[in-house]
């Protein structure tokens, strides 16, 4: 599962990296790259809550997983062909959709193949290995960029190239789930949709709304890469720009994929409350930063390269443990079904998230914006610290 999710993050993160560079050059507004995302996660949202407890009723989950892999391998491709923002959002919808299908079944199939006492290991190891992906995938971007731009007749050719690309690892990631993992069944569910959700426990629900508030401040990625680009732009100019800002996600993933495992180890011996909460609070700051930043023009590479690194260790404890804290509290009959509620959960706040963001920064300021993103990350951080 990791190797899969290793390939699957290289195509995706590929993409991503250079996605703000690329729109930058069509013209797209942020409010524009705000909605694309957010819309792309509500999406996917839906689908995490059906796909979840459609895979409960079968008890077998791996087929439609893999399902899930080819879709978004696929997606990124439809970027390439794109001339304004309405088929990149078609493609990042289609490519969530796939991500939506195998997120909480994968999760599941996840949690079933380990003991209780090694899922923060388990969950910290693979969200490593997705990462190794999330950092390879921006790199090979960037190389690409800066080899195709002295060859290339028109701004947006080299971007269109990258975005092929990332069909290679996108199908791969699939073939290697088909080929490497064996799913161990569990016993098919009987209950109906609503009679599930009404199952879940009162613990897990409580736990909902600390991730629920945390999510309408964690704003897409993309839209940090583009802080990054118009901070830097003055002094280095759009296309350089674009580059480092793509470099400086590649710091955040090496965080993200150095901090997983052992925050996932940890959790399992200190317990995994407290550290989410500090998970929250990281975020919170590394928006604070970033209002400080537009404030005071604060463009120094190693402060925004400090920046990105804070939001990596904050996703790398936000992924390792919301997963492994679902499966302490859930048990299996029930257990696609609860992935796929947290993540409809965290999809509706990062829709929330994106298009707020997005939308303050393109009517008032970047300010606002990350100022709105730290309040709701840092409330979200009390509410999960308090909550029992």
């Amino acid at each position: 599962m990791g190797i899969a999710s290793l390939l699957s993050d290289a195509g995706h993160e590929m993409a991503t990296a250079i996605l703000p560079g690329f729109l930058a050059v069509l013209g797209v507004s942020a409010a524009a790259l705000g909605s694309i995302e957010g819309i792309a996660d509500s999406v996917s949202s839906f689908v995490k809550l059906g796909s979840g407890w459609y895979s409960d009723r079968l008890g077998y989950r791996k087929s439609i997983t893999v399902g899930g892999y080819f879709l978004t391998g696929l997606a990124k491709g439809l970027f390439a062909f794109a001339h304004g923002w309405p088929l990149v959002l078609v493609g990042r919808v289609v490519g969530w959709l796939g991500r939506g299908i195998r997120g909480p079944l994968r999760d599941a199939i996840l949690a079933n193949s380990v003991p209780p006492e090694s899922r923060g290991k388990a969950f910290g190891f693979h969200r490593a290995g997705d990462t190794v992906g999330a950092v390879l995938g921006p790199l090979m971007g960037v190389w690409l960029l800066v080899h195709l731009h002295p060859q290339a007749a028109d701004a947006s050719a080299p971007f269109r190239t990258v975005f092929l690309l990332t069909l290679i690892p996108g199908l791969a990631s699939g073939l290697a789930f088909a080929i490497l993992v064996r799913e161990k069944r569990g016993t098919p569910s009987e209950m109906h949709f609503w009679t599930t959700l009404r199952a879940l426990p009162p613990p897990f629900l409580r736990f909902l709304w600390g991730c629920g508030i945390f999510g309408m401040g964690d704003f897409a990625r993309t839209l940090m890469i583009l802080a990054a680009t118009q901070l830097l732009a003055p002094t280095c100019g759009v296309e350089h720009a674009s580059q480092l800002a793509a470099l400086f996600y590649v710091a955040h993933n090496l965080f993200y994929a150095g901090c997983s495992y052992p925050i996932g180890a940890l959790s399992d011996r200190l317990g995994r409350r407290g550290l989410l909460a500090l998970g929250y609070l990281a975020g919170g700051f590394a928006s604070v930063g970033l209002v400080a930043a537009f404030l005071w023009q604060l463009h120094a590479a190693i402060y925004l390269l400090a920046l990105f690194g804070l939001a990596g260790f904050s996703i790398a404890v936000v992924d390792a443990l919301e997963g492994a804290i679902t499966a302490d509290l859930i048990t299996d009959p029930v257990r696609g079904t609860a992935y796929g509620v947290l993540g409809t959960v965290n999809g509706m706040g990062d829709l929330v998230a994106s298009v707020v963001v997005g939308s303050l920064w393109t009517a008032f300021s970047p300010v606002l914006a990350f100022a709105y993103a730290a309040l709701m990350m840092g409330t979200g951080a009390v509410v999960m610290y308090r909550t029992r």
